[in-house]
Parts: structure tokens; C-alpha cells; sequence
């Protein structure tokens, strides 16, 4: 576990582990490094490297909070590899970090050397976007993990049905922090702010663009099976547009899929091989 300092002065969060091929583990709008948890056990023969953006886990909060935007954000990126001395990484990027591993392939394709997508394409759907700003920089009304497993179980059994309350409370374990008054965020708050000012800015970019740049670099696609963020004719149009593209839909999974599943394991396992 390390720090590093970026260009514009934050102290960001990273951990190292291992040897064998970089992969560098990008996670979801909200979560952090612990996200990969599930997934390192059945890596361990690469060089599993992860990272909290700006703003979240043990990273330092952005005063600006403009700044929590993919762009910065990929920038951050960047100046970690060029820390750590490696020219290129394989990214696995989960929600967020699949849509800076496409902003990457636009601004520095030369640094990947391979790219998985987890439940996220160039087209994200109303309905998952809506549940994200539903929560999104709420502070949890649980006081202890306990309650916020049963809490997370709940509301997630429509779409990850029969996962385990052990599950849950590290899930919880992983997103929120307990302190004396209970359980808070593991990220800064203003991420909302940043999400609503940013909406209202100006029309978003094309994402194809983005996902179409990935062409020539190897990549696979994991989808929940119960996504509502990344839908099946998105999907359907990934393919077309791209027929090197590898995918895996993973049962009994909404957004997103923990990475332990043997489908995921069998697509990440297929694009480390061809790298």
C-alpha cells in the first residue's frame, strides 16, 4: 500500500501486489480499491494493481470538486503508471473505470495492453442512472454493518438473488466506514454536486467514439445478467461494431458483477491469455 503525489497535488492512494503482467483494477463511481477484493485470490499470478480515485477511500479529497470528472480522473491514471515506471497495463475498469479505459483509448491508447469492461458500454441507461443519483453522496441511515448488510441484501435481491449475508457485510465493510456517530461514506460527498453541476454543464460526449478507439486493443465485456446499466442491444451493437469484442453475460447479476463468478474469471482469464 503506497501513496503517490499527482500533477495538481493530491495525494492518491494505490496498492501493488504481485508480478506477472500489470492489471491495473479501475472501480465503480462511488466504491475504491477494496472493490477487487473478491477477484485477487484468483490473480495472483499477475501484478493486480488498484487505486482510489480523487475523493474516495484513502485518497485525498479534491477542494475543486469539479474535478471529480473522467477526464481528470484518467489523467490520475496516467501519472500512477508513470510512477510506477510501466509503459503499459492491462485495465479492468468496473462502471467508472470502464469509461475511463475508453477515455484512455482516445487520449493514450499506447498504455493499454488490454481493456475489460465491467457491466458498463458506450451506452448507459436511463434507469441505471437514475438508481445511481438515488444514492449517489447520501449518507447511510445504518449504524453498524449489520444493519447495512441486511439493508444492501434487501434492496439488491431483485437483481443478485441468493447472495449471501456474509457477502453483504463485506460489501458494506468495503463502502462505508464506522465511526463513533455510525456508518459514513468512504468517499467525498460532493461527488453528487459534481454529477448534477456536470449534467446540467453541457451534453455529454458520443461514447462510441470512446468504445469504438478500443478496436485494435484486446477487450472483453463482463454484463450482469440483470444489468441496468448496460443493456442487451448495447451489447448487441458492441459486437457488431467491434468483432474482435469477447463478452460474458453473468447470471443472477445485476450492476455489477463482483469478478469472482466463474464466467467473469473465465473472460478476465481469456484476455490476460491474449495479451
Amino acid at each position: 500500500m503506497a501513496f503517490f503525489t499527482t500533477s495538481d497535488d493530491r495525494r492518491l492512494f494505490f496498492d501493488d501486489i504481485g508480478t506477472g503482467t500489470p492489471v491495473l483494477c479501475l472501480a465503480g463511481l462511488t466504491r475504491n480499491s477494496q472493490d477487487f477484493a473478491f477477484l485477487a485470490p484468483h490473480i495472483t499470478d499477475v501484478r493486480m494493481i488498484t487505486m482510489d480515485y480523487r475523493g474516495r477511500g484513502q485518497s485525498d479529497h479534491d477542494p475543486d470538486y469539479m474535478n471529480y470528472n473522467i477526464v481528470r480522473e484518467s489523467l490520475d491514471v496516467i501519472e500512477l503508471l508513470d510512477h510506477l515506471g510501466l509503459d503499459r497495463a492491462v485495465v479492468l475498469g468496473t462502471s467508472r473505470g470502464g469509461l475511463i479505459a475508453m477515455a484512455l483509448a482516445v487520449s493514450h491508447p499506447e498504455r493499454l495492453s488490454g481493456v475489460i469492461l465491467n457491466d458498463v458500454g458506450p451506452v448507459i441507461d436511463p434507469v441505471g442512472i437514475a438508481n445511481i443519483m438515488d444514492y449517489v453522496g447520501k449518507q447511510p441511515t445504518s449504524k453498524t454493518y449489520d444493519e447495512a448488510a441486511i439493508i444492501l441484501q434487501q434492496v439488491m435481491e431483485p437483481h443478485f438473488p441468493g447472495v449471501s449475508l456474509d457477502r453483504w457485510q463485506q460489501q458494506a465493510e468495503f463502502q462505508y466506514e464506522q465511526t463513533e456517530d455510525g456508518l459514513t461514506l468512504r468517499y467525498d460527498p460532493a461527488l453528487r454536486t459534481a454529477l448534477l453541476e456536470q449534467a446540467t454543464a453541457g451534453e455529454f460526449p458520443d461514447l462510441w467514439m470512446f468504445f469504438e478507439a478500443l478496436r485494435h486493443i484486446p477487450t472483453g465485456v463482463i454484463r450482469g445478467a440483470n444489468s441496468d446499466l448496460l443493456g442487451k442491444d448495447t451489447l448487441v451493437e458492441m459486437h457488431n461494431r467491434n468483432p474482435d469484442l469477447i463478452s460474458a453475460e453473468i447470471p443472477d447479476r445485476g450492476h455489477v458483477p463482483f469478478l469472482d463468478e466463474p464466467q467473469s474469471l473465465a473472460l478476465i482469464r481469456k484476455v490476460l491469455d491474449t495479451v
